[in-house]
């Protein structure tokens, strides 16, 4: 063990690398979304408007941890739930800068404070988005600061908990007269499930594939 790792973040952060797909590029067409647990797998052809979102990573004396938002819970779609910073793209703005620019928006969160390592799977939403998942390192020594307009709170949760298959939950509920099958991961009292549960089970299958 090494005395001034000791919980391996570099070897997590290294397999975490070669699991992501290049920064640069365009993304290939969804390869997940809503509709996979429920008879409607991605694509499905739909015109789809481009959004992108940024998995923060942190390297913590403790570990890992992940940023999250909560979401205001005066807002019009989503209110209250837990998200990555993030959100549509700008015309002719490509998504890596769009990421960006979101979670600096969102969580106070400079880009000069974040590396880019990789993206990975792109996931369509019932709601008509194509999310393009990026993943940065994170200065441990940067401030968040929430925007009141779209944050209610910002959070970290262990990486090990959130890659780990066993904490991954197929729950289900009613959705405009429907029942909908999803991924939900709770953790001390939030509850991280929807779109943003179905990113991360993308992302944890990728990690847990590079062993």
């Amino acid at each position: 063990m090494m005395l001034d790792d000791p919980y391996h973040l570099n070897s997590l952060v290294e397999r975490l690398s070669r699991a992501l797909d290049p920064v640069e590029g365009s993304p290939p067409v969804p390869a997940r979304g809503d509709g996979d647990l429920n008879g409607t797998p991605s694509p499905t052809g739909r015109a789809l408007r481009p959004a992108a979102v940024l998995a923060p990573l942190v390297m913590r004396e403790t570990g890992l941890s992940v940023v999250l938002t909560r979401r205001a819970d005066h807002l019009s779609s989503h209110a209250g739930q837990i998200s990555f910073p993030g959100g549509r793209l700008n015309l002719g703005e490509g998504a890596a800068d769009a990421a960006l620019r979101e979670t600096e928006e969102e969580i106070g969160l400079p880009r000069s404070r974040v590396r880019l390592i990789g993206r990975f799977d792109p996931y369509e939403t019932v709601t008509g988005f194509q999310i393009t998942p990026f993943v940065g390192l994170v200065d441990a020594r940067a401030r968040f600061r929430a925007d009141p307009g779209e944050v209610a709170e910002i959070f970290e949760t262990p990486f090990d908990f959130l890659m780990n298959p066993a904490n991954h939950v197929l729950e289900e509920r009613m959705f405009a007269g429907q029942l909908r099958r999803y991924y939900a991961m709770p953790h001390e009292g939030r509850y991280i499930w929807g779109a943003t549960a179905g990113l991360l089970k993308a992302l944890a299958d990728r990690f847990n594939a590079f062993r």
